[in-house]
């Protein structure tokens, strides 16, 4: 078995790019003679030259240009772990786990998440893109680190984050908006309205007007936004979803006399504030900036 060691691919690596052995040992603090021998034992075990005279110097031979251009890579995914030993050696979180409702602001969970991943690019993320009770569910688990949600969580204390409002819309052409006049509460319960799953197992809750003779139940806000665009029902969908549909035209507001809008204010919740490490910590300080940048560009009202 070839027993070549990444020092010797290191020092080999920098022999290339300092151009010899004499300016490489400066550079690495060894001697040109440690070098050396490095070097020939490298070629040694591999039964490969890599490195050829020529005058004064030296250079890659073919085979060693190939060998090298590997070894970097190992190089640095030993660099790379090494740097993640140390992380997790301070008290880095492996993984941090969210929960964040599909109500939130997309363009500033998106912010958040590229932001996090930025300053910590070996912590994995798990997103979890719940409805209702489905994130406070998981923090009762004790499955999520952090929870974005509209619900109160019992025995939790929530930061606030963001009001997001919700706004009655249909289709144009659909026949609620064609009545010539403003609409109350009965005039829906005559026409098909789209909702949204709770996404809890155990406690799943209903929220809302829900009179409607017909009601389609769905899993995920995105689906309810292409059936109401098709014009197959009303709903009330929180503008973080439908702002570019409503620019389009593909969605208008319906002419409700009372009712058409409302707001759901949404918090985050840490399960455990004091032990949480700095990726989870830095993840919710990027959410609360993240909403103040986006969420202002877009006239949605902050808290915190």
């Amino acid at each position: 078995m070839v027993n070549v060691t990444l020092a010797q691919w290191r020092m080999l690596a920098a022999v290339v790019d300092h151009g010899g052995f004499a300016r490489a040992a400066e550079a690495v603090h060894k001697s040109p003679s440690t070098l050396n021998h490095a070097v020939h034992k490298l070629e040694e075990q591999l039964g490969v030259q890599v490195l050829e005279p020529v005058g004064r110097q030296v250079r890659l031979t073919e085979a060693g240009d190939m060998l090298l251009r590997r070894a970097r890579q190992l190089l640095e995914s030993a660099e790379a772990l090494e740097d993640v030993a140390g992380r997790l050696g301070e008290g880095l979180e492996a993984e941090v786990v969210i929960a964040v409702d599909q109500i939130f602001p997309p363009d500033a969970l998106a912010h958040a998440l590229d932001s996090v991943s930025r300053h910590y690019p070996h912590v994995r993320v798990q997103l979890h893109e719940t409805v209702l009770n489905g994130g406070v569910e998981m923090l009762y688990d004790g499955r999520a680190d952090l929870v974005v949600s509209g619900i109160a969580a019992q025995g939790f204390l929530g930061e606030p984050l963001v009001n997001v409002e919700f706004l009655a819309v249909s289709h144009p052409e659909h026949p609620l908006q064609h009545l010539g006049r403003e609409l109350d509460l009965r005039d829906l319960e005559q026409h098909r309205q789209l909702v949204v799953r709770d996404s809890a197992l155990r406690q799943s809750m209903d929220a809302g007007w829900l009179k409607a003779e017909q009601r389609w139940t769905l899993s995920h806000l995105v689906t309810s936004v292409d059936m109401l665009c098709r014009g197959l029902g009303f709903a009330w969908m929180p503008t973080t979803r439908i702002r570019e549909a409503l620019r389009m035209g593909a969605l208008a507001p319906l002419p409700l006399a009372l009712g058409g809008r409302r707001e759901a204010p949404m918090q985050l919740i840490f399960r455990d504030r004091d032990r949480a490490g700095p990726a989870t910590r830095a993840l919710a300080a990027a959410l609360h900036e993240a909403v103040a940048n986006c969420c202002d560009e877009h006239s949605i009202e902050t808290n915190g």
